[in-house]
């Protein structure tokens, strides 16, 4: 594992004499060993060396995480800047006098020559040891007189007795009150050589404000920069670390670098003789979230397991080995209110002070802060938020099971209602529907305007749970809980889950409950209407068109009604609206409000991150810009409406027809018959399957353009307008347009046949495809594009000049250079013939 708690001890010359254990520390001095069972992490010891070349390194993660391993991975395995001297600490009961003198052992076993310290005198009555004593003190230490709470010993200039070792001698404790001068001295010695010396401090976890914290200030203070401290820890040490970081001093390595990968995972799945497809050992290390204990107790446990990849399926945080280990290693040593601190908020995915002092208790609350400080299973996720390592979690919520099984319900129910109330809405309704709570979870959703997320109108997602409601769910609950919130709920989850008469028989159930609200709950009545509008927006979308463009209008009235900082965290419910609303009036013969509409939910619809809407209004944009004669522009839209991310079109959706017609017409423009017949084909097979009358008339127009093309002679003009005048399905404000698209594609025919004489001095027109598209005039630069495309919006001289940022006489030198190569010489006939051409 971990922590490494057993090596060989060091084997003392004959003859050493051995302070007794009551006065002296035991000899936890030295490299331990390499173990046999250790996984190289390279990528890890590679950041210890870089780190090494600095004052400080901290290696800080949970217990079972791999640290101790790591540091002694690399201090077998890496070249280190100088001698490394290896300390193994008592953790928090840490006494000054025995971890001084064990420092200076492992000083002296890594052949750091120091001077003896052969008694060291308490500072007199009133006389304090300054900080820079070490810069005072000289390398070779004085001798001192002896003190009366010091053992007696030899001048520091006198040789060692010979029936002891320097190591041993240097191991005898000192008095509490004599540490000060030992680090000075320490330091002194240290500063004074030219090579650096690297000291890891494993299991190094002092209190702050302790002697032991305060000695190691001061000695990475005067001791720089030749000593370089390494830090193997559960927690923070407390060192200053904020000072070294700001000052660049500071390398770290925390409980997500240690956590295991995917290959460092297979390799310790193979020690133990275990091997797995890639996707199961993934599956593992996630399940364990990298932790190295939880990932070795699996893959002994897989040994002899008969199907290792179920027993990868059902390893969790409650496994046996898992709970013990964790159990005896963290839980037990815990204090009755740190305990109950942890338990309690084990409900939680993440917490902070105050959510952890809703569930556990103002008295076990305010431990919080030691717990951040203390327990490295707790990882910062920013904003004062802390996230629970996922197999320490489990443990915990095994073990509330078993002590408390008849709290989780109403922790659960408290967090809820803290995370709703401060506007965290996903987690709170998990919450809510762990607790059991079906009513304040739907409470939830309405009155947070969400009832988009669970129609799946945006990314973010509520719990599946809450898709599983059913009307029947809603029925059975007792008279005083039924309300219209969990109906609307249930009613928009049977319309996530297909079931159309599911859920109009929740909306009538909301209809009704609604209808039996007080009057002075209006807030509450308009964000239930509200989401009642959406949800038979969202039903009437594909089959009913006249009835979604009224439910869309309710929505839109209904706006005002809720606060308009709630509903702008909402772009998912303008974006229906708009969407639907620019599709009717597209159909009514506005473009111009259809325009603006769909252009406004195109914008809506991307904040949102909704596919399928954004895909919506760019075909609808492209069908607009087409009828319009504008098939450069539709040809774009359309491309760009089937290019991913966007989500392919389904079988029922509507705007799969529409964009087979938009192509095919494009197709016509641009005397590519063979295509247009194909797209023609496609869009008549998606209207049989989504009806609309709109879209067919549009592509029997275009059929019509077809015949004409393929006759071999570009009809005339008055055949032409004739055409639109035949579909008595098309609203009276929208022949003109539809009049002026089809002239154009028959004038981009005509220009194309001209290009293609024949001997006899006939034209003829074929499928562009297989002719030489040769441009016939010169081509416009791309300022004169700009200049051309607001001609074609009617805008004066000075109009195009501000919108442009130019001056007017630039403009009109753009103009005349558009008209000599147009062979024009007014805006009507430039605008006429840059259609013909397709340049606008």
């Amino acid at each position: 594992m971990d922590e490494m708690d057993e090596w060989q001890q060091r084997q003392r010359p004959p003859g050493t004499h051995v302070t007794s254990p009551a006065t002296a520390p035991p000899a936890r001095i030295g490299v331990p060993p390499l173990p046999a069972w250790l996984v190289p992490r390279p990528r890890l010891t590679d950041r210890l060396s870089r780190g090494v070349l600095g004052p400080l390194t901290v290696v800080v993660g949970p217990v079972g995480a791999g640290k101790s391993a790591l540091a002694v991975e690399w201090a077998h395995t890496r070249d280190a800047p100088g001698p490394v001297a290896w300390v193994t600490c008592d953790g928090a009961g840490e006494q000054p006098e025995v971890f001084w003198s064990r420092v200076r052992a492992a000083l002296r076993e890594a052949g750091v020559d120091l001077p003896a310290l052969s008694a060291v005198p308490r500072p007199r009555a009133g006389e304090a040891l300054l900080p820079d004593a070490a810069s005072r003190l000289s390398p070779t230490a004085l001798p001192y007189p002896a003190s009366p709470a010091s053992p007696a010993a030899a001048p520091a200039s006198a040789p060692a007795s010979p029936s002891v070792s320097p190591a041993v001698s240097a191991s005898v404790p000192v008095s509490t009150a004599d540490w000060p001068l030992q680090v000075a001295a320490l330091a002194a010695a240290l500063a004074a050589r030219e090579d650096p010396v690297v000291l890891v401090l494993d299991d190094f976890q002092p209190e702050t404000g302790s002697p032991v914290a305060q000695g190691m200030v001061s000695l990475l203070r005067h001791a720089a920069p030749v000593l370089r401290v390494v830090v193997v820890s559960r927690r923070d040490p407390p060192l200053h670390l904020h000072r070294h970081r700001l000052a660049g001093e500071l390398a770290e390595v925390r409980t997500a670098d240690l956590a295991f990968d995917d290959r460092e995972t297979a390799a310790l799945l193979a020690q133990h003789g275990v091997e797995v497809p890639r996707p199961v050992v993934s599956t593992l290390r996630k399940r364990a979230d990298g932790w190295a204990a939880g990932l070795r107790l699996a893959a002994m446990s897989m040994e002899e397991h008969p199907q290792p990849e179920k027993f990868v399926a059902q390893f969790a945080g409650d496994d046996e080995a898992v709970v013990s280990y964790l159990v005896e290693e963290v839980l037990d040593g815990q204090s009755p209110a740190m305990r109950r601190l942890l338990l309690t908020t084990s409900v939680l995915e993440h917490l902070n002070a105050e959510l952890a002092t809703e569930l556990a208790g103002k008295e076990a609350g305010a431990h919080f802060a030691a717990l951040v400080r203390q327990n490295s299973f707790l990882q910062y996720a920013g904003n004062g938020w802390y996230r629970c390592h996922r197999m320490f979690a489990d443990v915990l919520r095994v073990r509330l099971r078993h002590e408390a099984p008849d709290l989780v319900p109403g922790l659960h129910g408290r967090a809820a209602a803290w995370l709703g109330e401060h506007g965290l809405l996903s987690e709170a309704v998990r919450h809510a529907l762990t607790a059991g709570d079906w009513c304040y979870a739907s409470r939830l959703v309405v009155h947070q305007l969400a009832i988009g997320q669970v129609l799946a109108l945006t990314e973010a997602r509520l719990p599946g749970e809450l898709v599983r409601l059913t009307p029947a769910d809603v029925r059975g609950l007792p008279r005083h809980s039924l309300d219209p919130e969990s109906a609307l709920v249930a009613a928009a989850a049977a319309l996530r889950r297909g079931e159309e008469p599911a859920c109009a028989r929740a909306l009538e159930l909301a209809d009704r409950l609604l209808g039996e609200l007080p009057g002075e709950e209006a807030d509450r009545i308009a964000r239930c209407r509200l989401s009642h509008a959406v949800i038979r927006m969202a039903r009437d979308r594909c089959r009913d068109p006249q009835a979604a463009r009224a439910a869309a209008a309710d929505t839109e009235c209904l706006f005002a009604d809720v606060p308009r900082a709630l509903l702008a965290d909402r772009p998912e419910l303008r974006a229906l609206a708009l969407s639907i609303r620019g599709r009717a009036e597209l159909r009514e013969g506005g473009l111009k409000a259809a325009e603006a509409s769909l252009t406004a939910g195109l914008k809506a619809a991307g904040a949102a991150d909704n596919g399928v809407l954004r895909r919506d209004c760019l075909t609808e944009l492209a069908l607009l810009e087409v009828l319009r004669g504008r098939f450069r522009a539709a040809d774009e839209l359309a491309a760009h409406a089937q290019r991913p991310p966007l989500p392919a079109c389904t079988p029922g959706d509507p705007s799969r027809a529409a964009l087979h017609v938009v192509r095919a017409w494009v197709g016509t423009a641009r005397f590519e018959s063979a295509r247009a017949r194909s797209e023609l084909a496609r869009a008549h097979a998606a209207l049989r399957t989504a009806p609309d009358p709109f879209v067919a008339g549009i592509g029997s127009l275009v059929a019509q353009l077809v015949s004409a093309v393929e006759s071999g002679t570009p009809p005339p003009p008055e055949t032409v307008e004739a055409i639109p005048d035949a579909a008595d399905w098309l609203a009276e404000s929208l022949r003109r347009p539809v009049r002026h698209a089809c002239a154009a594609s028959v004038g981009a025919i005509r220009a194309h046949a001209l290009r293609l004489p024949r001997a006899d001095g006939r034209t003829v027109v074929t499928d562009r495809r297989q002719e030489d598209d040769r441009s016939p005039v010169d081509p416009l630069s791309a300022r004169e594009q700009d200049v051309l495309q607001r001609l074609a919006q009617m805008m004066t001289t000075e109009e195009i000049a501000e919108e442009l940022y130019l001056s007017v006489n630039t403009v009109k030198t753009h103009l005349k250079s558009v008209y000599r190569k147009l062979a024009v010489t007014r805006r009507s006939a430039a605008v006429r013939r840059a259609r013909e051409l397709q340049l606008l």
